[in-house]
């Protein structure tokens, strides 16, 4: 990467930035029962997951017609998350190192967004619940409703960040971190540089074992990724 190369870093959310603890089932119960009428009984696993994805699954394991309206879903499903925005708060965390390395990578002059499961107002919720979203450009990422494959995901935020910084963005310079392998291949089918990071359910072993090009314990050893960068750059 040249010096003048624009970098840019798509963060996942969910045990990547932060947690929400069993606040995310509560949001998909609210928003089944505004759109379907009656509880919840069954949620899908979410996982690295896109919203499209659990949704489609949670109304197939609750014997409702998959044809019921997304838009209608992810309306509900946003302001549920709205709501529960202090049960985030009471209930969840920023994972360490998560702001330190935020603000680390604007200071350096990084372009960030997001490549989330989460719908694009989940994923605003999620990060202001915490204040992580001052340094997110959430117009250009890659959300749950634009479709349930993550590679997909990862070029669409490239696409747009492109697209409205007018400059230079391509896939192999971009980072996506995130704590699956479903992150890992997302990036990787793109050509971008991916990064896992051992906060979620995948072990060190299972994202070096799923391709990722860096492996980090937690956020807080974000060093070892800037060593790379650093390198790469000569």
């Amino acid at each position: 990467m040249g010096l003048h190369t624009p970098l840019l870093i798509l963060w996942d959310i969910d045990h990547t930035l932060v947690t929400i603890s069993g606040v995310s089932r509560e949001i998909y119960a609210r928003a089944f029962e505004q759109v379907v009428g009656r509880q919840m009984e069954h949620l899908a696993d979410m996982t690295g997951r896109t919203e499209r994805a659990i949704i489609t699954e949670t109304l197939e394991l609750n014997d409702v017609d998959p044809g019921t309206s997304f838009d209608s879903f992810y309306a509900a499903l946003g302001t549920a998350a709205r709501s529960l925005e202090p049960a985030m708060r009471e209930h969840g965390v920023a994972l360490p190192g998560a702001a330190e390395a935020i603000a680390g990578f604007a200071a350096e002059g990084y372009t960030q967004s997001v490549v989330t499961g989460n719908i694009r107002s989940i994923a605003i919720t999620k990060l202001e619940a915490f204040g992580l979203d001052t340094h997110i450009d959430f117009a250009v990422g890659g959300y749950g409703d634009d479709g349930s494959d993550r590679a997909e995901l990862v070029r669409l935020a490239v696409e747009r960040t492109e697209a409205n910084y007018h400059r230079g963005f391509k896939a192999e310079h971009a980072i996506v971190i995130g704590d699956t392998p479903h992150d890992v291949r997302g990036a990787l089918d793109n050509g971008a540089l991916a990064v896992g990071v051992a906060t979620g359910s995948s072990s060190v072993a299972e994202l070096a074992a799923a391709g990722a090009n860096v492996v980090l314990p937690s956020l807080e050893d974000i060093t070892t990724l800037r060593a790379k960068l650093a390198r790469q750059s000569l």
